[in-house]
Parts: structure tokens; C-alpha cells; sequence
């Protein structure tokens, strides 16, 4: 029942963005994909707390950019404090969902700022609207898929058991370096190269740090390039077979309904599977959102762009991570050796 929540809602997320043509449609199947696959009942304050949360980095990034934006020494310092804050709030797991979609949706409008064809008031506006339409999709796809009492109780038992069993360590000073040092290295290259395309390879930089931990930044590497390269291969294959029929709204929105089916599915299959779907999902849907235009423009460089860029950003971050940690743990020696 959960998997067919989670399609029905990327269904008609997408649908909607269609019938109103609303701008970053993929956003409408993102969200509620989100919020679905990680609850099995109508959770309010998890709604809400999206909500605030957009609501307080769109203004807050606004006002920083609108009145630091010809400081550059400045601007920079009062990031580094914002993100370092919305690094501690992850180390927490109450606040841990504020502090990193503060730190990705912050980012992303600093890296939009910076081009003067971005209308950043109309970005945050579209943020905005797209989480009010997330309280709708949500409450529409619990009340015609409601989970049973069995699976309420089972999936009450699975999170108990993960929690006691995978209760890790206080984050340790240089994992919360590693933490913020990498979303700072990003937020300047993205400042200063001509880098607007590459709005997908910023987001992943930032993906990859959920975990929380080195290993397993390493480790959703490996998952975000599995799931970008699925994602793009069913792009590519959509766009194939619908070839000239791209201009049917309706052939468009019932292939790439189908097309999301598997991805949706799992969702309910395990964290590897989940998080491989997520990565698939975002790849597939964002260039089919944005880029594609039926008539005039295809997607079918777009991508092969996104491939190889967020293939490129992760793999670097990678590096720089092993790099960053390699550093800190030769100066605890000296200073252990002093």
C-alpha cells in the first residue's frame, strides 16, 4: 500500500505542476516522495516543519544576498556562521531535517543569486507554493491508501529496532569540520566559475553528507552515481520512445507516470534501494521538468550533462573529504606526539 501512495502522489504532483504550468515541477514529486517514503500516517509537524523551514532560508538567504551581495569578504564570513549553525542543528536528530534542508535550499539560492537572470523573490515564492501543495498530495494519498494497524505496528517495531541498533557515537569535531568545510569549498567555487548549469551537481556536493559520518559519505557516493545514472538512462529511454508524441501532455504525464512506478517501489524496499530511488528520481525528474520543452528543446544533452557533472562533483568531494580527514587526523597525531 505504501508503494502506491508514493506513486499515486508523484502522479499527481506531477500532473499538477502540468495543468498550472508551475516552473521546477519536479519539486511536486520530490517533497511528497519524501515525506511519504519516511511515514506511514498523516504526519503534521513533519509537514510543518518543511514548511518553516523553507519559509526561514528563502528569507534568510535573501536578506544576507540582497544586503551583502557587493561585500564579498563579508558575505562569505556570515555564510560560514549560518552553515556551520546549520551544521550543528544536524548533528541533532530533532533539529537534524531543519539544519539540512536549511543548508541545501541555502545553498541553492546563493549558487541562483549570483545570475542575474534568476528571479530569486519568484524562486522562493515557487518554493513556497509547492510545500503548501505538499500538505494536500500527502493528506490526498493517505486518505485513499491508509495503512493497516499491522503495518503501523510493524513499521513502529523496524524503526525501534534500527534506533537501538544503529545508535552511533557523538559526532566527533573533525566530522562536523568535514561537515561544514565541504559546503563552504562549494559555495565559493560556485561564486566565483560560471556554474548555473550545474545546479544538480552543488545539490549532490551537499547529498552526500546525510549520513553524517565519512564512511557513509563515502558510501552514498557509490549510491548517487547508481541512482543519477539510472535516473538519466530512464530519461533517455522515455524520450526515445516517445519521440515527436513529446508535445501529448497526456502521453508525456502517463509514460513518465510508468516510468516512476519502479522507482516509487523502492521506496519501500530497504535504506540502500530507497536511497538509490531518491537519487533515480531527482535525476529523471529534474531535467524532464525543467529542460524539456516539447517542440522546441529535448533533454537528451541536458542529461548526459547532469551524468557527468554530478558524476565529476561527487567523485571531487570524495576526494576532498579523504583529503579533509587525512589533514585533521595527522595534526591530533602531532599535537598527541607534543
Amino acid at each position: 500500500m505504501k508503494a502506491y501512495r508514493i506513486w499515486f502522489a508523484c502522479s499527481f504532483g506531477l500532473a499538477l505542476s502540468m495543468l498550472f504550468g508551475w516552473n521546477f515541477g519536479f519539486l511536486a514529486i520530490v517533497l511528497p516522495m519524501f515525506v511519504l517514503s519516511n511515514t506511514d500516517h498523516f504526519h503534521l509537524p513533519l509537514l510543518l516543519m518543511i514548511f518553516g523551514t523553507a519559509i526561514w532560508t528563502t528569507l534568510q538567504m535573501s536578506l544576507v544576498w540582497d544586503i551583502f551581495k557587493g561585500y564579498p569578504f563579508a558575505m562569505t564570513v556570515l555564510v560560514g556562521i549560518i552553515f556551520l549553525c546549520k551544521c550543528m542543528a544536524m548533528t541533532n536528530k530533532k533539529t537534524f531535517l531543519m539544519g539540512y534542508m536549511g543548508l541545501l535550499v541555502g545553498s541553492i539560492m546563493l549558487n541562483f543569486s549570483s545570475y542575474s537572470f534568476m528571479d530569486i523573490e519568484e524562486f522562493s515564492i515557487t518554493i513556497w507554493v509547492y510545500c503548501i501543495v505538499n500538505f494536500i498530495i500527502c493528506a490526498l494519498a493517505y486518505w485513499l491508501f491508509p495503512a493497516s494497524d499491522q503495518t503501523k505496528t510493524e513499521t513502529n517495531k523496524e524503526t525501534k529496532v534500527q534506533q537501538s541498533s544503529q545508535q552511533e557515537p557523538p559526532m566527533q569535531g573533525e566530522q562536523l569540520t568535514i561537515l561544514w568545510l565541504l559546503p563552504m569549498i562549494a559555495f565559493i567555487i560556485f561564486q566565483v566559475a560560471d556554474l548555473h548549469d550545474s545546479a544538480a551537481a552543488h545539490a549532490s556536493i551537499l547529498i552526500i553528507l546525510a549520513p553524517m559520518t565519512c564512511v557513509g559519505a563515502l558510501q552514498m557516493v557509490k549510491v548517487r552515481i547508481i541512482g543519477t545514472a539510472l535516473g538519466c538512462g530512464l530519461g533517455l529511454a522515455m524520450q526515445l520512445t516517445l519521440g515527436l508524441w513529446f508535445e501529448n501532455a497526456f502521453l508525456y504525464w502517463l509514460l513518465l507516470t510508468i516510468v516512476m512506478a519502479p522507482l516509487c517501489y523502492w521506496q519501500t524496499q530497504g535504506v540502500v534501494k530507497s536511497a538509490i530511488s531518491f537519487s533515480a528520481m531527482a535525476a529523471l525528474t529534474v531535467p524532464m521538468t525543467t529542460v524539456l520543452t516539447p517542440g522546441e528543446t529535448d533533454a537528451f544533452f541536458a542529461l548526459l550533462y547532469r551524468f557527468s557533472s554530478i558524476l565529476f562533483a561527487v567523485v571531487l568531494s570524495a576526494l576532498v573529504i579523504l583529503l579533509i580527514q587525512k589533514v585533521l587526523q595527522y595534526r591530533n597525531r602531532e599535537r598527541l606526539c607534543n
